[in-house]
């Protein structure tokens, strides 16, 4: 009799610590996903506002009006203290990284010194007007080192985790394609990050500003969150799926899912807003393949998509291509403008044709009823603001943001100057140069390189 209560609670003493280890298992493995979904999260953040840095300093390069260069350098400072941010996020504090840094504290001082100057009384110097064209082409190189990175990455599994490891051992060398990538990157800016002039100054912070207050529709649990992702993708319902809660890192209230991946396609990371279980954003990791489909076949599987999760009034604006994949921004219209605010970017694997990623946030933060004003002026006399080297292919009426956050409708330019592509925006009220931005165009393959 004793020896079988003595048995009996041994068994539940085993079972009770199996249980115990199966949790803490559970737990910690719960700590890594949401640590490799915010690495993730950083990385492609970081080459996103490389990108936007260099097609904001290409944008002023073609800027006519002095009143409209002083806030678009202004907005290159802005970014480089996002990619500032981003970096930060980053396990790459034991990783020498400095002369990037140093590049980006000092394309935010050039930018800033002058920005704050009286451009109509004291315009760019032949000197300035260089080393802004400097600072375009030094960005498209550390923009493309990043592709290659971001490429290789994705191309390999390759897990940001295993970077935060490999900087911690004390094993020499590290050898890391993440690691190595970024050695390569800081390399090649250790040769232009001087920037003449100025004294030093601080970075200013990106915009925190949260998406929860324009979402409809009741708070999810994890358990409703895990078959709202599933639903989405059109996955099994026994389809396993990890999720857990964001931190403090982002500016929305939401879940991060891992969804294993079906038949050799990936694992699929996305942020679902606890409130309505609206998709912020989704990643889908698998290898892409050789390229068997057109861009303007993908740019239809991304509008497809899009109209399947009630993308209602959303048009295409935008659509460029890189390492196999395309890349489409979608604005909505309305009685025939576009809302450049209510965005969304979807990516197209060129192989398959399928989605592996998309971008939700500025839609969600962004859109709402309005009431637009008519314009004051013609479209003609917008037009004589445009700079006379730009050739002008289509214009749009369009509602912009300008750098106060303040909305503005426009007339939007397409047009082509040296071999680049621009949209310039005029606004309709005033007739001032608003913003120009320089378009992405099809891109090289980073995995050959």
């Amino acid at each position: 009799m004793i020896r079988s209560i003595l048995i009996g609670i041994l068994s539940v003493a085993i079972a009770g610590t199996a249980y115990w280890g199966y949790k803490e298992h559970q737990e910690k493995n719960a700590v890594l996903i949401n640590a490799e979904n915010n690495y993730q999260r950083a990385f492609h953040e970081l080459s996103f506002h490389m990108d936007a840095l260099e097609g904001r300093i290409g944008a002023s390069l073609a800027m006519s009006s002095p009143s409209r260069l002083s806030p678009a350098l202004a907005d290159v400072w802005r970014i480089t203290s996002e990619a500032h941010n981003d970096v930060g996020q980053l396990p790459l504090t034991l990783l020498p990284f400095n002369k990037t840094e140093e590049y980006l504290a000092n394309v935010g001082e050039f930018s800033y010194r002058v920005a704050v100057r009286d451009l109509d009384k004291k315009p760019l110097s032949e000197k300035e007007y260089q080393t802004l064209k400097d600072l375009h082409k030094n960005a498209t190189e550390i923009k493309n080192e990043l592709r290659k990175v971001q490429a290789l990455a994705m191309k390999n599994n390759l897990r940001w985790m295993d970077v935060e490891l490999a900087l911690a051992s004390e094993k020499q060398p590290q050898d890391n394609t993440i690691i190595d990538g970024f050695k390569t990157v800081d390399k090649k800016v250790e040769g232009y990050s001087e920037v003449s002039g100025g004294a030093g100054v601080s970075q200013i912070n990106g915009k925190n500003e949260g998406i929860t207050r324009n979402l409809s529709g009741k708070r999810l649990s994890e358990e409703e969150a895990k078959k709202r992702g599933r639903d989405f993708f059109g996955l099994n319902p026994n389809t396993p799926v990890k999720v857990t809660k964001t931190g403090k890192e982002t500016d929305y209230d939401a879940y991060s899912l891992a969804i294993e991946g079906q038949d050799q396609n990936g694992n699929i990371y996305m942020d679902i807003s606890v409130k309505g279980g609206h998709p912020i954003w989704i990643l889908q990791d698998r290898k892409i393949g050789k390229e068997t489909i057109s861009l303007n076949e993908a740019s239809r599987k991304a509008t497809q998509f899009l109209e399947k999760h009630d993308g209602e009034g959303m048009i295409l604006s935008e659509s460029f291509q890189y390492d196999n994949v395309g890349v489409f921004n979608f604005v909505y219209e309305e009685d025939g403008v576009r809302y450049y605010p209510d965005s969304i970017q979807i990516k197209v694997a060129l192989d398959k044709g399928d989605v592996i990623g998309y971008e939700a946030i500025e839609y969600l933060t962004n859109h709402k009823e309005r009431k637009t004003s008519k314009p004051k002026i013609d479209r003609n006399k917008a037009l004589k603001e445009v700079n006379p080297n730009v050739k002008v292919m289509e214009d749009h009426l369009a509602v912009i943001e300008n750098e106060l956050e303040q909305e503005v409708l426009c007339y939007e330019f397409l047009g082509t100057m040296e071999n680049e592509t621009y949209r310039i925006f005029i606004n309709a009220m005033t007739g001032e140069e608003e913003k120009v931005d320089e378009l992405d165009g099809t891109e090289m393959s980073y995995e050959n390189l």
